[in-house]
């Protein structure tokens, strides 16, 4: 049995499968944020789209809506991106969460695009999990793919590099400008490599050090292909499916499967011996 996404159902719909133990996916994918010269700002919103679609069409597991707004303070510098503050983000998640514990759902998981939206989307599941008692379950975008990550060409990503373009190529070729899409690595090879974070904002001037991106670009997206895009994608969608089954294996076996209780002796029978 295929999934749906919650949008598509009427609430009486929505409240029968909730009823019946379907998990809710909440797909977290910017629609608004600089991804260079050849990428739209809806990248995210489409990487997280996709991904959602393909959990459905591999479970039967309710998808919500895309959020599709969050924390993306890296880029701010360049016009179009739109950022909330992250005790903003984690309200918001906090809401729309809760919304379903208010529901009856206690299966729900988060495929996360984002890198930023990492921390206060741990914060937001850590708090719900001491105050409702659900375990909210996350899957981030950096940890996803591994199986197709030794295709990439490129010197070092990041950000609308040759992974993500090439997800674009295979999700929505007509929104890619790859006649735009240049090697964009700002001054990222030159700096230190360590085991400590180090925030960054991006910013298109030449003096900002290790902020430095003249296009938003970390990566070379001209390296690009669908072919590969397909590749990444299914790999991830894989890992998502399997790591759902893994979860929530009661949700997803047929009822066929599932062991059935031994028949009641009747009253005044005997044992056999």
């Amino acid at each position: 049995m295929k999934g749906v996404w919650l949008e598509d159902l009427t609430w009486v719909e929505a409240a029968e499968r909730f009823k019946a133990g379907w998990p809710v996916v909440i797909p977290i994918g910017a629609r608004s944020k600089e991804h260079g010269h050849h990428l739209p700002l809806k990248t995210d919103y489409l990487l997280a789209r996709e991904l959602g679609q393909r959990v459905a069409d591999a479970l039967p597991v309710v998808v919500a809506p895309v959020v599709d707004f969050g924390y993306y303070p890296a880029f701010v510098n360049y016009p179009g991106s739109q950022n909330l503050r992250a005790d903003t983000f984690i309200a918001v998640l906090t809401d729309l969460i809760g919304n379903f514990i208010d529901h009856g759902v206690a299966r729900i998981a988060v495929i996360n695009t984002g890198v930023s939206t990492e921390m206060p989307l741990r914060i937001a599941v850590r708090d719900i999990y001491q105050d409702r008692k659900v375990r909210v379950a996350t899957a981030d975008i950096r940890t996803l793919g591994a199986a197709a990550k030794g295709l990439m060409k490129q010197k070092l990503g990041g950000h609308g590099d040759e992974s993500e373009t090439s997800m674009i190529l295979a999700i929505e070729p007509k929104s890619v400008r790859m006649n735009l899409a240049k090697p964009d690595y700002g001054n990222a090879l030159s700096e230190p490599k360590t085991v400590f974070y180090v925030p960054t904002v991006f910013d298109g001037r030449k003096d900002s050090g290790p902020d430095y991106s003249l296009t938003g670009v970390r990566g070379d997206p001209s390296l690009a292909t669908a072919d590969k895009g397909r590749k990444v994608l299914a790999a991830m969608a894989a890992e998502l499916v399997d790591g759902l089954k893994a979860l929530y294996l009661d949700a997803f076996r047929p009822p066929s499967s599932k062991p059935k209780a031994a028949p009641r002796r009747a009253r005044g029978a005997k044992r056999r011996r």
